[in-house]
């Protein structure tokens, strides 16, 4: 994953290093407490998801087969 490291108080967002060099076909992530947020790493202005850290671990698992 490359990080992207935030201000104080931000999100820190990585994604994935199978990422396209354009960047154009993948999703960002930051851990939150209890929360994994997912945006669109095209847009990174709109909002981004809350997905419970379980679902995101199972959902994680289950791509990686």
């Amino acid at each position: 994953m490359k990080e992207t490291p935030g201000a104080a108080g931000e999100l820190s967002w990585r994604k994935s290093s199978y990422s396209g060099g354009a960047g154009g076909e993948c999703v960002e992530v930051a851990d939150c407490a209890h929360v994994v947020r997912v945006r669109d790493s095209k847009d990174t202005s709109r909002p981004a998801l809350s997905v419970d850290a379980a679902a995101w671990a199972a959902f994680v698992g289950f791509a990686a087969q």
